[in-house]
């Protein structure tokens, strides 16, 4: 699992799946289908995206392909790091 997917889920662990009972869920899994994340948490996770990983979130960014899953987030993550470097 690469940094970025581990750093993310342990967020979203710590912060929207709560109790010993909460479901599991795969990398690739959508975090508003799976009912893991809702619109407010959606800001909460970008705002985390942002601080953590030292780039800006753009509004016309703000989409499922780029941050409803872990795989999106890495992808999404890994392609504005190298736009930036």
């Amino acid at each position: 699992m690469s940094e970025v997917k581990a750093q993310v889920r342990q967020f979203i662990m710590d912060n929207f799946v709560m109790g010993s009972d909460a479901p599991a869920f795969a990398d690739s899994d959508s975090f508003l289908d799976q009912h893991i994340i809702d619109s407010t948490g959606f800001l909460e996770l970008v705002s985390y995206v942002e601080a953590t990983f030292g780039f800006a979130v753009k509004d016309d960014e703000m989409v499922p392909e780029n941050l409803d899953s872990l795989d999106n987030i890495d992808a999404y993550a890994t392609r504005k790091r190298a736009a930036t470097s």
